[in-house]
Parts: structure tokens; sequence; C-alpha cells
């Protein structure tokens, strides 16, 4: 399926019951959809309305205008998100995703918090403070972690992406999610989607702008200001914290407190950086932990999908 939204023609899978409660499921760099499958079946088959997009810069997805920045900064990503909710006239979904889409989602949740109902982030914050990146550094054993960003800020990083997108992302995976045996055929699903036109230039740039090396889209310039602030996520939230995550620090509960003021749980699983796709039965259950919260709180007028999982 495919919605104009915003400066996006966003193509997105959606199953489940449509008049359940909905929830929008956003996968990272290098990833896609097919990261949810298992997920969106098991929360269909629970009576939710399940939407999953592409990213920009990833599968069919595409820009409406050739002249548009092909920018991947967190605000333009969240953005992107804001407008698929009201595109799609979702009402308050719940939002979750990892990586890019754990920033889009937290960006919405942060800025617009009256569009979502609810929140499932791994690895918690993902807020970017880019005034810190460029100031701080870190010791050389959490630096390495970062090699594919400063990679990315070289034309030769742009390069080899472009020359090797998926054996890039494959590395990634492998490096990422130590103990997830992915085969061929489960690799092979996802990596079509990195060679949409514009995933190399969205790429680049978001690892650009996060250290302060490119300036963002001016269109989102206002936005990015109020995520500069850090400001706390007041929506009901579901953390999970990977414990074999070898990219994302582990931060736990107390650091996690400072960030969201209505933390429902904290989670920690034993599996790397793409929980939905290694442990889909422990992700789904987190948002229907969620949404089992959400509904005990607004009562018998709301209709929200009941515990099947």
């Amino acid at each position: 399926m495919m919605i104009r939204a915003g400066v996006l023609d966003v193509a997105f899978d959606r199953l489940g019951d449509p008049s359940g409660r909905s929830v929008v499921l956003l996968h990272g760099f290098p990833y896609d959809p097919r990261c949810y499958d298992d997920v969106a079946r098991l929360l269909s088959a629970s009576g939710y309305d399940v939407v999953v997009p592409y990213l920009r810069g990833f599968g069919p997805t595409r820009f409406v205008d050739a002249k548009t920045m092909r920018s991947g900064e967190q605000a333009a990503i969240a953005h992107d998100l804001k407008e698929l909710i009201l595109g799609l006239k979702l009402d308050r979904p719940l939002v979750a995703g990892y990586d890019w889409g754990g920033r889009a989602a937290c960006g919405v949740a942060a800025v617009w918090p009256e569009l979502v109902s609810g929140l499932v982030c791994v690895s918690g914050y993902l807020v970017q403070d880019i005034a810190a990146a460029v100031s701080t550094t870190a010791l050389p054993h959490l630096e390495k972690r970062y090699w594919y960003q400063y990679y990315l800020h070289s034309e030769r990083g742009r390069a080899g992406l472009a020359a090797h997108r998926a054996e890039i992302a494959q590395t990634l995976w492998t490096d990422w999610s130590p103990s997830w045996r992915f085969g061929d055929s489960e690799f092979a699903a996802t990596a079509p989607s990195f060679d949409n036109p514009d995933f190399v230039d969205v790429s680049v740039h978001s690892y650009r702008h996060r250290y302060g090396i490119e300036m963002g889209d001016p269109a989102y310039a206002a936005t990015q200001t109020l995520l500069a602030e850090q400001p706390r996520i007041t929506v009901p939230s579901v953390v999970i914290d990977p414990t074999e995550d070898t990219v994302a620090a582990l931060y736990g509960r107390p650091d996690h407190s400072a960030h969201f003021t209505d933390l429902i749980d904290v989670r920690e699983l034993d599996c790397g950086h793409n929980p939905p796709q290694e442990l889909p039965g422990w992700f789904a259950d987190a948002v229907v932990t969620l949404g089992d919260a959400i509904r005990d709180r607004e009562g018998p007028s709301r209709t929200i999908p009941s515990r099947t999982i």
C-alpha cells in the first residue's frame, strides 16, 4: 500500500482489525518492515490494526519532489511519522520502534504527544543530543562501535555504501546481534530495500547531521530546535533493553526514568540490536502490555484489543 504523507509517498504494510487499536511499527537502519513480520502477525491476531511503513530512503517509499533535500535527520523522520499518522487518520496509535524507527517514535512522542497514546522503544530515549555529540568524545572501546558512522563522514564511505549496500548491512546485522543466526533467505528478503535511489543520500546525511558535519533541512529547523532541548517523554512508555546489543548501551531503569515521566515497564531481553526479528513474541508482548495498561486507565469507553499473546 502507498499513501501521500508530507514530502513522501510512503509504502507500508497493513494487517489486522481496522477497528482495533492502531500500532505503527518502525524499523531501523539497515533493516526494513520484514523485521516485523512475526510481530505484526501476533499483534493482528490479538485484534490490533498494524501499520508497518518503509522509512524514507528504504524500499518503495519515495520523495514526491526531486528538489526535496534527502535529509536523514531526526526531525525529518519524526515529521514523516507525524504525517503518516495524520494521513492514515490513525486515532492516537501506539508507536514502537528501534534504531531510526525508535528515534522517529521518540520524536513524535516528545514533540506531538497528543498524536499517540503510548510508546515502545528499544534502548530507551533516542532523541539525539547533537551539541553533546559534537563536543564530547567517548572512550576508545566505545568509539569503535561507531566505525560505520565515521566511515560515512567521508566521501570514500559514501562511495563504499553505494557500491556495497547489502554487504555493509549484512556486516552490521552480524556485528550488532552476535547470537542471532539469521539465514541467507531472511537477509535476502530485506536487501532489496537498500536499492532505493535515496538510500545512500539519506543514510549519509543522517550520520553526518548528528555530528554537526552537515546542516539540516530548514523545513525541520523548528522541530530540531525543540528536540535539541531534550524534552522528556510524557506518554505511557515501555522500554526494551537488549542485553547483547553491541552498538547501543544498556542504560537501566534509573537512566530511563530521567527521560520518561510515565514509564510502564523496562524489559531486558537477551538479544541484539533487532529485538522484533530476534525475539518477536517478546516484542509483541511489550506492545500488548502497553496496550493493556492504557486500556485499564481509559476504561470501558475506549475499545482496545485484549491480550491473546
